[in-house]
């Protein structure tokens, strides 16, 4: 499938998925900038919705742009296997380097290491685990927050 195409598609689930199983991406609105092999890119807007008492990004909002850009790398790989596959995240270690107070782009560039746990999990039909990174990064290019997440894999 195209690139375009392909993201225009993420998009469109990541809506729906949004408006009838998580509604917390309904109501946070993540949009889904860029998405391939290596990398995937994740923004959230500052704005009264996802900002907390001090006017910076609340941590909650973070967490989600977090989680959907690394797990929308799983579902990239996984594509043709949707039904039969199950990934939840088991852990997720944070670190808030300063106040996002501005849009944040969450980028995770760990494709290859989702790839491969995809990839063992579907051959072995185990449950896989692997740990990746996702950088928050605000308007000025400062990384504002790091994540280190557990992903958890498994083909029915």
């Amino acid at each position: 499938m195209q690139q375009s195409k392909r993201l225009k598609h993420i998009r469109k689930q990541v809506f729906l998925l949004g408006f009838f199983k998580i509604p917390m991406l309904w109501f946070v609105r993540p949009k889904v900038i860029s998405i391939d092999e290596k990398e995937c890119v994740v923004k959230i807007r500052l704005r009264r919705r996802t900002k907390n008492h001090v006017r910076s990004m609340y941590f909650g909002a973070m967490a989600v742009g977090a989680d959907l850009s690394a797990g929308l790398h799983t579902f990239y790989f996984a594509e043709n296997d949707q039904n039969r596959m199950h990934f939840v995240f088991k852990s997720m270690d944070c670190e808030f380097l300063k106040r996002a107070e501005s849009d944040v782009r969450f980028i995770s560039r760990e494709g290859n290491k989702i790839k491969e746990a995809v990839q063992k999990a579907r051959n072995s039909g185990e449950r896989q685990n692997q740990e990746v990174l996702v950088d928050g990064v605000n308007d000025q290019n400062e990384v504002v927050a790091t994540f280190k997440m557990v992903v958890s894999v498994k083909f029915k």
